[in-house]
């Protein structure tokens, strides 16, 4: 398919910390995505929270599947702009790469715990995942993966992160945005947990359909199905909403999209960049009802007893972790034991401890945690 004049290009990419000859198969942004789908990060968000802890059931999305929900919508709408689908599904897989065990409560633990050292934000740490953490190849520490992969995947920063980053922390500062791309899976997140977590809300029995019913964007599709096929069993009734929630977001989304691309007079993915505001957005009207999902699923999904319970639980979890491995750094494995250096200083140790309890799965927290509890440390 032939790429618009504002997509990423190869050609023009700002390229990769360290030099590479370029692939003689692939486009540099087939690189990144091949990289990250090898990483071990990326196999590790099969066990790691999106809203329920894993052993909750194993039918409720995990960070793994989200991350393909993400990419699956980001790739469908990138076709339709004329986008760089590669470098879209690059950014999609990886954006998550940096998040804790037991989802946003894992990373708020965490943050509180490295309060005095930095602090942990997990845009910034899917970011020293991908440039540092993971060590697969000879001649470079991390993946290695092109700026425009990697300015997708720091969704947020900072300004103090942001100054110490160079050229990728730039637009934080100078508040410019980031190509189309990184707009693009940023809005596809947003739309992909919104929708599936009440999926899994209404699976797992915290939601009910009735509570929806004042919800605007669930209201609209649901009352059509239901005129529409009034004998559909209850849960392909809810299947169906979904998908069409989904639909009309996302074809939102590119209508109002190619009229804003159109009407800015952008040329290439640098007057993107200089442009003043996001041109990859919902309609007014749509981002309404958007916020008022958001707003029912944190009062209704993400508040609910049985969540908070679960997550004050796995706040504990992450804590004792953190405690007992800055008392006692031999408690880490050799290779980051080997990372701490000489002198250990309690930043950079915190560091290290962080960079590895933010690696684990849900399971292996709490097996870690029972194994440290039960030694008595």
């Amino acid at each position: 398919m032939k790429l618009a004049s504002y997509a990423a290009q190869d050609a023009a990419s700002r390229g990769r910390r360290y030099p590479e000859a370029s692939p003689a198969h692939r486009s540099e942004y087939q690189r990144d995505r091949d990289r990250i789908i090898h990483s071990a990060a990326f196999r590790r968000l099969e066990y790691k929270t999106q809203v329920f802890i894993n052993h909750e059931g194993d039918l409720f999305r995990t960070r793994l599947t989200h991350s393909i929900e993400v990419a699956q919508i980001a790739r469908s709408v990138a076709r339709a702009l004329g986008l760089n689908e590669d470098l879209t599904e690059a950014i999609a897989l990886a954006h998550d790469l940096g998040h804790t065990p037991f989802g946003h409560s894992g990373q708020d633990a965490l943050n509180e715990c490295l309060r005095d050292y930095g602090g942990f934000e997990h845009n910034l740490q899917s970011l020293r995942v991908v440039d540092l953490l993971e060590e697969r190849y000879a001649e470079f520490p991390g993946l290695n993966l092109t700026f425009e992969t990697r300015e997708g995947i720091l969704k947020h920063c900072s300004v103090k992160n942001a100054r110490e980053l160079g050229e990728l922390g730039k637009r934080f500062l100078e508040k410019t945005q980031p190509g189309l791309e990184a707009q693009l899976v940023n809005i596809a997140d947003e739309i992909a947990y919104n929708n599936h977590d009440v999926d899994d809300g209404l699976r797992s029995g915290l939601l009910m359909h009735e509570q929806l019913k004042p919800i605007a964007l669930f209201a609209g599709q649901y009352d059509e199905v239901r005129r529409r096929y009034p004998d559909i069993p209850p849960r392909r009734a809810i299947y169906e909403t979904i998908r069409r929630m989904i639909n009309h977001v996302v074809t939102d989304i590119i209508d109002n999209s190619r009229r804003r691309i159109a009407q800015s007079g952008i040329k290439d993915i640098e007057d993107v960049r200089r442009h003043p505001e996001p041109l990859v957005a919902y309609t007014p009207e749509v981002a309404e009802k958007s916020r008022e999902l958001k707003r029912f699923l944190r009062q209704n999904l993400y508040a609910h007893e049985r969540v908070t319970q679960m997550m004050g639980e796995a706040v504990k979890v992450v804590r004792e972790l953190f405690e007992a491995f800055m008392r006692d750094p031999c408690l880490l494995p050799v290779q980051y034991q080997e990372k701490l250096g000489k002198p250990d200083a309690a930043p950079n140790r915190a560091r290290i401890v962080a960079d590895y309890i933010a690696g684990m799965t849900d399971r292996y927290a709490l097996r870690e945690h029972t194994r440290l509890l039960q030694s008595g440390v």
